[in-house]
């Protein structure tokens, strides 16, 4: 099984992207691990909401290939614990999943198109995150997903 992580524009913060990294570098040790950046949209100013989002939407179909599961880090999503990450990765893994999309969208979320065609949804806070903050949380969790899963001693309960 592959994992890809798909965000829309880049991560300016230094010290984000040096723990995003690390992350990333943790990551590739369990399982194939890939960040897609998918770049701003250009003249996104002279856009409203609607189309904005459709033109996310569409940069984001182009990432996905046949078979991949597509879920969506959504603030509508339902939440759980990393213990139940984790417990959704292995069954995900077990049932033999060729490839694993998690998608953080724009500031306006998603098109109608994205949310039809994902399996699902997760929350990551009833509380607002910058995607930046985003990027480097949910990098995070799936690397304590993988530390509960080999039972590792990363994540204590």
């Amino acid at each position: 099984m592959k994992i890809k992580f798909i965000v829309t524009g880049k991560t300016n913060t230094g010290y984000l992207r040096e723990a995003i990294s690390v992350y990333e570098n943790r990551l590739k040790h369990y399982i194939p691990f890939e960040l897609i950046c998918i770049p701003d949209v250009k003249n996104a100013g002279n856009l409203n909401e609607s189309q904005l989002k459709d033109r996310e939407g569409k940069s984001i179909l182009a990432q996905l290939n046949f078979g991949d599961e597509l879920i969506l880090l959504d603030e509508k999503g339902g939440m759980c614990s990393s213990s139940e990450f984790s417990l959704l990765l292995s069954k995900k893994i077990n049932a033999g999943s060729r490839c694993i999309v998690f998608v953080a969208g724009g500031a306006y979320g998603f098109s109608d198109e994205i949310y039809a065609k994902a399996s699902s949804m997760i929350s990551l806070s009833r509380m607002t995150f910058t995607h930046q903050m985003v990027r480097l949380i949910f990098v995070e969790q799936l690397y304590r997903a993988f530390t509960i899963i080999k039972g590792e001693a990363y994540h204590h309960e």
